[in-house]
């Protein structure tokens, strides 16, 4: 859209702009769910669903940086003391994991792996600058809130954000050939620094649930990722086993490497009854109502990632009944996430609706 025409539509400008305003830090998620679930399908034979879903996260993944830098260039200052927030900080590492899901998309599903080596470079990028901006703000902050206030199922993309590095990265290693070896190592490296990097959060997230009173409202999408965390550590790991004979590496280290990303996967099953009782003792027994808000992104994105790492690893592990699980599970992704999507399609509707009116449009 042509800036100069949209300001000569006073409500549509007024739509744009009220979009970039209230963009959410983590809505980068709506990329990263949209594109494992269309990875998922992929790997079960769904070529349609696929390539739409592709297509369709080009289109979000264009749209969410237009209305990211159009947030930067209208309130800079919101968006950095947003990025220095316990709260809402960590949701900016969803561009890290868009970015690379979307290059993994465009490496098993369009074949392309030039564009796919560019957005991991761009990923490896937004890493650096983000993860160190975030930690080094809330560290250094004067004022810091209490445990229950501040910490939320949110923090685990700090894990998710570094795997989404080494799962693309082991992806297209080979395409960059003068650079293959240590492209492949860092993706390692990434690997094992995300697994540390969940010890060190899930302990207090788990510290959170069993020792501090939890509010049916505090019990938000996004601890889904305490699972969604683990799968997509579980699709790194297996990947790596896939590609273990182009270093020496990680052929010395596969009796290790095998044993963990099999702890891995089991620890993200193990999360899957325990989320969704607690999703129905919120909705179901505190009455909590479900309603469309860009946080459930976050609860897609590990039902799709689950998906793509069981099937990844039942590969890698030469385990043929694992299949079964993402034969079915990929059902269940691609529900969530239509699901979702439709309660975005009524929000953003019903968001036209009220800017219409409030500007005196006749609707």
């Amino acid at each position: 859209m042509n800036p100069a025409s949209a300001k000569n539509n006073p409500s549509l400008w007024r739509i744009f702009t009220s979009a970039a305003d209230g963009l959410p830090s983590a809505y980068f998620a709506l990329v990263m769910a949209t594109g494992i679930v269309s990875i998922a399908a992929k790997m079960e034979n769904m070529p349609e669903i696929a390539w739409s879903l592709f297509i369709a996260n080009i289109a979000f993944y264009a749209v969410l940086w237009i209305l990211t830098l159009l947030r930067m260039f209208r309130n800079f200052p919101a968006v950095i003391a947003d990025l220095t927030s316990h709260q809402r900080g960590h949701g900016f590492l969803t561009m890290v994991a868009g970015t690379c899901v979307l290059g993994r998309q465009f490496h098993v599903i369009a074949n392309n792996p030039t564009i796919a080596s560019v957005l991991w470079l761009v990923g490896l990028f937004l890493w650096f600058f983000l993860m160190y901006t975030f930690i080094t703000g809330i560290t250094i902050g004067e004022t810091k809130p209490s445990l229950e206030k501040g910490l939320s199922g949110g923090w685990l993309l700090l894990v998710v954000s570094t795997q989404s590095i080494s799962v693309t990265g082991a992806s297209i290693f080979d395409h960059l050939e003068r650079w293959a070896e240590p492209i492949l190592f860092t993706a390692l490296a990434m690997f094992l620094l995300g697994f540390m990097l969940y010890i060190l959060v899930i302990s207090l997230i788990f510290y959170r649930f069993t020792f501090f009173q939890l509010k049916p409202e505090e019990l938000a999408p996004p601890y889904w990722i305490n699972m969604g965390a683990m799968a997509i550590t579980t699709l790194a790991g297996s990947v790596l086993i896939l590609e273990a004979d182009h270093t020496q590496v990680i052929q010395d280290i596969m009796p290790f490497l095998k044993g963990i990303t099999l702890l891995f996967w089991a620890t993200a099953t193990w999360w899957i009854p325990l989320l969704v009782i607690l999703g129905v003792w919120r909705h179901g027994y505190k009455g909590i109502p479900i309603r469309y808000d860009p946080s459930y992104w976050a609860l897609v994105f590990p039902l799709g990632m689950y998906t793509a790492c069981t099937f990844q690893l039942a590969k890698a592990l030469e385990l043929d009944f694992l299949y079964a699980v993402p034969q079915y599970f990929v059902y269940v992704a691609i529900a969530a996430w239509v699901a979702t999507f439709i309660g975005l399609v009524i929000q953003m509707a019903g968001g036209m609706k009220a800017i219409r009116r409030d500007g005196g449009e006749e609707i």
